[in-house]
């Protein structure tokens, strides 16, 4: 069974189908950020050749039978929630809703929407926190034994040690949360703009000066650094909301496996696909890599498509769950992730 979707009021579609009527309202001229008007630009300079990884996934999704997260959704959903979901999967839309947080923050001072709300947020800060504590430690769920980039017998307080990146940051208030718990090599990147411009008022104002923030598409990324711990709280669910989500998700994996270091950490929470359709999603993945590992190249190229692989290591179990036509279901699952 696949995301199941809550009917309720203050549910995060619910706001997002308001969210979207205000855009239809106004049109992308009276917009502060238009849609793809700028190129993405960072620092840090890009050892990936963008039109070939576009090819590769292309290539892969026409080779590897595969369902987008979107095809999980129940059919009996109206006309209205499928416009939602496309629109989620622009640019233009987080573009336009980020403007608009970005404005009442400077007016009124507000931090925007937490996207799952508080307290998603807050359990999956404090759960990864102990997480990485217990693999930190070779206390590894599952009996898992690849930490070969963690330091053993970290205690919480070097938590600091470990390198972060939260991908789709949004408004950054995960990473303030990550930083409550410990972390201070912070990063958040975000390809919209107005989001990053959002997430550094709000760190500023709340005394978070050591989270750095990058404007930074995932899926043509251009840091060419990795990271111990990578966090993604809805935004491989954004990306499959886009009419090309299957062939974007393929290259979200084949993107974010280059950022999450040997030995490290990729925890995912989606509101659009349950732990066992995670794990199917990295599973097909992993046997993408293989593959690639088993046609003539170099040595070393076969070595890294092999090696560049996930295990599942745990999901957060404490969330409420539900009884949906016969099945037990949740509205969010936040799933993790070992990089061989």
């Amino acid at each position: 069974m696949a995301g199941i979707r809550l009917p309720t009021e203050d549910s995060d579609v619910s706001q997002a189908a308001r969210q979207v009527a205000a855009v239809d309202l106004i049109s992308d001229d009276d917009r502060s950020v238009a849609a793809d008007s700028w190129s993405i630009k960072s620092d840090y300079g890009s050892t990936l050749d963008d039109d070939q990884r576009q090819a590769d996934a292309a290539e892969a999704l026409s080779a590897v039978p595969y369902r987008a997260a979107s095809d999980y959704s129940s059919d009996k959903e109206e006309s209205d929630a499928e416009a939602v979901s496309s629109m989620l999967g622009f640019q233009r839309y987080w573009d336009a809703t980020y403007a608009d947080e970005l404005t009442n923050f400077r007016e009124h001072g507000h931090a925007g929407e937490v996207w799952f709300g508080a307290d998603v947020m807050e359990t999956v800060a404090i759960w990864t926190k102990h997480l990485c504590l217990e693999i930190s430690q070779r206390h590894l769920p599952n009996h898992l034994v690849n930490t070969n980039c963690l330091p053993a017998g970290q205690t919480e307080k070097d938590l600091s040690g470990w390198s972060v990146l939260d991908v789709g940051t949004g408004n950054g208030l995960l990473l303030q949360e990550l930083s409550k718990q410990g972390f201070s090599d912070l990063t958040g990147t975000d390809y919209s703009e107005g989001a990053i411009d959002l997430a550094r008022s709000l760190a500023d104002r709340d005394g978070f000066s050591n989270i750095k923030f990058l404007v930074d598409d995932i899926l043509e990324t251009k840091l060419d650094r990795k990271f111990q711990l990578v966090t993604d709280k809805g935004t491989l669910d954004a990306i499959g909301l886009h009419p090309d989500g299957p062939l974007k998700r393929i290259m979200y994996w084949d993107s974010i496996s280059e950022l999450v270091a040997s030995g490290g950490i990729l925890v995912i929470t989606s509101c659009n696909s349950t732990k066992d359709e995670l794990v199917q999603e990295v599973e097909a993945f992993n046997q993408r890599r293989i593959a690639a590992s088993q046609t003539p190249h170099s040595a070393a190229d076969q070595d890294a498509s092999r090696d560049n692989t996930f295990q599942y290591i745990d999901h957060i179990r404490t969330y409420p769950t539900f009884m949906f036509g016969g099945s037990v279901g949740s509205r969010v699952a936040t799933v993790a992730f070992l990089r061989k």
